[in-house]
């Protein structure tokens, strides 16, 4: 096989492929109802035509009946007369009415036959018609109900995903509240073990507060103690001394 009959197949198979995923089952049924539906509306024509013919065919026998009648009438009548050679005459014409009769019941009869079998066709296929429009019916519903179940399918697919994903979030933040409480209750721990305090948090050195809380005691008492010697002696322009804290941390 050459490359262009390979590139060909390869074409057609893509093609066929293409055509299968475009093809919707309900539309195709559909189309083949109709096209049957049409076929059963075509045969209904045909009976009708064949029995206008055959109407017409009964017609022109009556016709040839009533004609038939009339000439045996009137060979009776030129027979009564003495005139024979017009008997024979209006003998001779029956005689061609009666061979077109026999005709017509042949004709007639060809129709009735080919009438009743066009009848019975239309009988059977609009049975089948019938039968395959029921079909159609069940076999939509259940490719409509697969199509349905597949739709959900990939939406639950779909959705199992982002719930996984979820999860995954909820988890990462579970785990974090976890080490941040952890965190808390660790530091809560330090607090009152006295490892740390809350001037630790403002990065200040031990010594150095205990020292200024010394110095800051001590000049409240000495501020204390000169209010009351200037309430005492009423000097008014004693000031009371204060006590410097720490200028530099020891190390």
């Amino acid at each position: 096989m050459g490359f262009f009959s390979r590139l060909l197949n390869f074409l057609r198979i893509r093609s066929n492929a293409a055509l299968y995923k475009a093809e919707e089952p309900g539309e195709v049924m559909d189309y083949s109802y109709t096209k049957q539906r049409e076929q059963v509306q075509q045969i209904r024509r045909a009976v009708a035509d064949i029995a206008t013919s055959e109407k017409q065919l009964e017609l022109q026998q009556t016709e040839l009946l009533n004609k038939v009648e009339k000439i045996t009438g009137q060979a009776r009548q030129a027979l009564a007369a003495g005139r024979e050679d017009l008997a024979r005459m209006a003998l001779q014409r029956k005689e061609a009415l009666v061979t077109q009769l026999n005709a017509s019941e042949q004709q007639i009869a060809q129709v009735r036959a080919q009438k009743e079998r066009l009848i019975q066709m239309e009988r059977d296929v609009a049975a089948r018609v019938e039968t395959f429009h029921t079909q159609k019916e069940i076999v939509k519903a259940r490719y409509n109900a697969s199509q349905a179940q597949v739709k959900l399918h990939e939406t639950l697919s779909g959705l199992s995903g982002e719930m996984e994903e979820v999860n995954q979030a909820m988890q990462r933040a579970q785990e974090k509240i976890l080490l941040t409480q952890a965190r808390a209750n660790a530091l809560d721990n330090l607090l009152e073990q006295g490892v740390i305090g809350e001037q630790t948090y403002l990065g200040g050195d031990t010594l150095d507060r205990e020292l200024q809380k010394i110095a800051s005691q001590q000049n409240v008492e000495l501020q204390l103690e000169a209010m009351k010697e200037q309430l005492q002696l009423g000097g008014p322009n004693t000031q009371p001394k204060q006590i410097e804290g720490p200028t530099s941390s020891i190390e």
